[in-house]
């Protein structure tokens, strides 16, 4: 009598994501969480701040960029009301992200009744300390509700990415049982800043309320030059996929085992895309750094797609159709190695497509890179290159 041949369900793939990645970084993922994906500022904001509004005991806010405009001034303001109204709102800003903030909403929040604290600021006494920053972005509101993904609070994120005004990105609101994972990356980081205001959680067994059907890991890194967890994570789900691995990322800046890896995986036909920033990039110092390794890349079969119509900033990772992983991190050596960050992987076969969706459109505002044109750039482009690789751990 011969055996059956085993069957297998079309959830085994999310399955073997989940449990490969809980094994990888010693984190269970949780159920009974509720996502809604958010495009631009146009659907960022106006979310994030009815959250706000809305709270009705505290609010925690962590972010890496704060700058100035419209938005900057609104979110000042929505926050200092709800500290005047008898809210405990905390706020914590990079002392280097957040440089440039206008003082004045610093004072605005401050008079209001919010604690404002500033993440690492500059002291010659620890001035090693100083290259290594937390780039999360988090909101959580009476500890029911979270928000993460790569939105700074600036008039550049506000709009619909309509033109090099409006910056394309990704935000992520959460609730169920994966808050308290977002919720435990702000006091990670405002632990160090305010080691006075330690937490005071209420222990009668009040756990997160089921919200929906997602499974969700969080995770959040902290930064030594050996590898973040952020790091494991993106070159495990690599190592994992079998059929696609489409990435967005607006700093892509990658050692030489990870240029192997993504050409290994193209070569084991896995579709590769990467999707980078085109003309509005930002930051110019990086797209040099890491343009000589285009040449392998393309060379190996990985697509590279460029978005041409403004500066793209969203950080998303989509493996086989089943697995998703969006937050703050970029895909490049500083967050990886440098930098405090906070990730969620998604196993779900729906979630997955939305952000496909999503993915697919940008792909219509992009252009395709390809090896003939790139080794034919000009030699000035290549000397520029080579200078800047020498900070290429910086970036």
């Amino acid at each position: 009598m011969t055996q059956a041949e085993p069957t297998h369900s079309s959830s085994d793939g999310i399955a073997n994501h989940r449990c490969y990645l809980e094994k990888l970084l010693g984190i269970p993922s949780t159920e009974g969480n509720d996502l809604t994906f958010l495009r631009n500022g146009c659907e960022i904001f106006p979310a994030m701040l009815q959250d706000i509004e809305e709270a009705k005991h505290s609010i925690e806010f962590l972010t890496f960029v704060y700058w100035k405009g419209d938005i900057a001034t609104e979110f000042a303001t929505t926050l200092g009301k709800k500290a005047k109204q008898g809210l405990v709102v905390r706020v914590l800003l990079d002392s280097f992200g957040a440089s440039s903030m206008d003082d004045g909403l610093v004072e605005t929040m401050i008079e209001e009744g919010v604690d404002v604290r500033w993440f690492r600021p500059f002291s010659s006494m620890k001035i090693w300390r100083y290259d290594n920053r937390t780039h999360r972005k988090v909101l959580v509101c009476d500890n029911r509700v979270a928000y993460t993904g790569g939105v700074g609070i600036a008039k550049e994120w506000e709009g619909n990415a309509r033109n090099p005004d409006e910056w394309r990105e990704t935000h992520v609101r959460v609730e169920g049982p994966a808050v308290d994972g977002l919720i435990g990356s702000f006091w990670d980081n405002w632990i160090e800043a305010a080691p006075g205001d330690f937490p005071k959680f209420d222990t009668n067994g009040d756990d997160q309320p089921q919200k929906g059907e997602d499974q969700i890991l969080v995770l959040r890194s902290i930064s030594r030059d050996t590898g973040s967890d952020v790091a494991n994570m993106m070159r495990g789900i690599i190592g994992q996929a079998r059929k696609t691995l489409w990435i967005a990322t607006p700093y892509f800046v990658i050692d030489e085992p990870m240029v192997d890896l993504l050409c290994e995986k193209a070569k084991e036909g896995v579709e590769v895309k990467i999707l980078l920033p085109g003309p509005h990039l930002d930051r110019r110092f990086e797209w040099y750094a890491a343009a000589k390794t285009f040449e392998s890349l393309l060379e190996g079969g990985v697509e590279i797609h460029r978005y041409d119509q403004t500066m793209m900033h969203q950080k998303l990772m989509l493996v086989d159709g089943e697995t998703s992983i969006i937050g703050s991190a970029n895909f490049n050596q500083r967050s990886q190695r440098r930098d405090a960050e906070i990730v969620i992987a998604v196993f779900s076969k729906s979630r997955h497509e939305e952000l496909k969706g999503h993915f697919e459109e940008d792909l219509k505002h992009a252009h395709q890179e390809n090896e003939g044109s790139w080794a034919h750039r000009p030699w000035w482009k290549r000397i520029t290159e080579r200078f800047v690789r020498a900070f290429k751990s910086q970036l």
